[in-house]
């Protein structure tokens, strides 16, 4: 088959969860003969015109086509929110793409920066389409579930009324936030309700408030043109279902991951004198890594040591207040960045992860990863976090946000060996890539 891959952005600049997982599946789709290509969106200059915003390049001898997406009026649109969430030029180009390469599917696994517009182009083509959602970003304007406080949310209101003043929180001066937070939510659904019935040349404001209320239903409609949605966990289609897509489309396929090729994954001795813990993720807020190193600061020195891998230039200012707690807490490390391929050889000189995550995750790839190395991980209780992490028995959960809490996890592992191999001999191997992808081929067969 001729199968497109669509992910919102990609190597070599990114290099997550969601762009891992999206090179594995390709990687393995080739070694099963198919013929596969990729289109990326990727953060682009404001000013750089319709045709500059289209470029073809090549990476691990794939083909990938990459849209230029910028925050800008383009195509037509002068909505912000739709040019993120529908936008006609990356259609478009979706569309010369399938007149080229004559795809026989195209699978997403992320949609930001492109739009769900690309799901009509497909299917006027008659191309089957399929969904990964690796976030919550066909549901929630953010893509994490998570107020401007950093509070977990639990979605859209009827009319997005809530995820318009989250918005505005994040637009008007500090002073001003209380008394927007302070706007009942029934009253700004009515008001979202109110702008989808202006004409599109309203004011600025009444526009995004317009693409704000008509953002979620345009978005489920269009999942509900899918052949099937690859849920990785019960949170996540508990979640579609909520928001009306139809439970006949979504079939639940957790995440596989990449394994070494000789079968054998290097594995950490156990801890000695010294737990030696590891944090591995994106340097974001929502990551959590704050967390951890309060945590850690709590914990009696010389009882463990702490390593986080992360790149410290996507979120300077987070990462320059990390830089600051890390050089007044002995014991730590920043790390940098690694290859992907370079993973197992860094968890082998672990004896725990810690996935400290302040929102919804869709189990991270890093846990199935640690997992295979056998290294017990410790994480925030969440669901998708927890439909991998069984606490008390392969690992540890603890509140989310919560260091005290966390750093009483941390203080049980390091001050009792026993636990610590009783949790690392029940840790389970986690699905491979080449296994999650023979489940995409079955469902998409289906």
């Amino acid at each position: 088959m001729n199968i497109l891959l669509v992910v919102h952005q990609f190597f070599p600049e990114f290099s997550a969860g969601t762009e891992v997982l999206t090179l594995g599946v390709a990687r393995q789709l080739r070694a099963r003969g198919h013929t596969v290509r990729i289109l990326s969106g990727h953060p682009g200059a404001a000013d750089c015109g319709h045709a500059g915003r289209r470029e073809r390049y090549w990476y691990d001898d794939f083909e990938v086509y990459r849209f230029h997406h910028a925050y800008v009026p383009m195509g037509g649109q002068t909505s912000m929110l739709e040019v993120g969430s529908d936008n006609r030029l990356a259609a478009l180009y979706l569309r010369d793409i399938l007149a080229e390469f004559r795809a026989d599917r195209v699978h997403y696994f992320h949609l930001n920066r492109l739009g769900t517009g690309l799901i009509l182009e497909a299917e006027r083509v008659g191309v089957p389409q399929s969904l990964t959602p690796t976030d919550f970003w066909v549901v929630c304007p953010t893509a994490q579930l998570r107020l401007p406080d950093g509070r977990t949310c639990d979605g859209p209101s009827r009319h997005a009324g809530n995820c318009a003043l989250h918005f505005a929180q994040n637009m008007v001066r500090p002073r001003l936030q209380g008394l927007v937070r302070r706007v009942p939510t029934a009253l700004a659904d009515c008001a979202v309700r109110a702008a989808v019935a202006v004409h599109a040349r309203a004011p600025t404001q009444l526009r995004e408030l317009r693409a704000m209320g008509e953002r979620l239903p345009k978005s489920i409609e269009r999942l509900n043109r899918l052949d099937r949605i690859m849920a990785p966990t019960d949170f996540m289609r508990d979640k579609l279902m909520a928001y009306g897509v139809e439970p006949l489309r979504i079939v639940q396929i957790p995440y596989g991951v990449d394994l070494p090729l000789n079968g054998a994954v290097p594995l950490a001795p156990g801890p000695g004198t010294v737990l030696r813990i590891g944090f591995i993720g994106t340097l974001a807020a929502h990551k959590g890594a704050h967390v951890l190193l309060d945590a850690f600061g709590q914990l009696v020195p010389g009882l463990a040591t702490l390593r986080i891998h992360g790149g410290m230039h996507e979120f300077p200012d987070y990462a320059a207040r990390l830089r600051a707690a890390a050089a007044a807490t002995p014991g730590v490390e920043l790390a940098g960045t690694f290859a992907s391929s370079e993973i197992f050889g860094v968890l082998a000189e672990l004896d725990v992860l810690v996935v400290p995550s302040l929102w919804y995750e869709n189990t991270p790839l890093v846990v199935y990863s640690a997992q295979a190395a056998g290294l017990p991980v410790v994480a925030s209780d969440f669901p998708g976090l927890a439909s991998a992490v069984r606490d008390g028995i392969d690992g540890l959960l603890f509140p989310p946000g919560d260091a005290l809490a966390l750093a009483r996890q941390l203080s049980r592992l390091a001050e009792s060996p026993r636990l610590y191999a009783q949790l690392r001999a029940q840790v389970r191997p986690p699905k491979s890539t080449a296994t999650y992808v023979t489940e995409l081929l079955r469902a998409w067969q289906a």
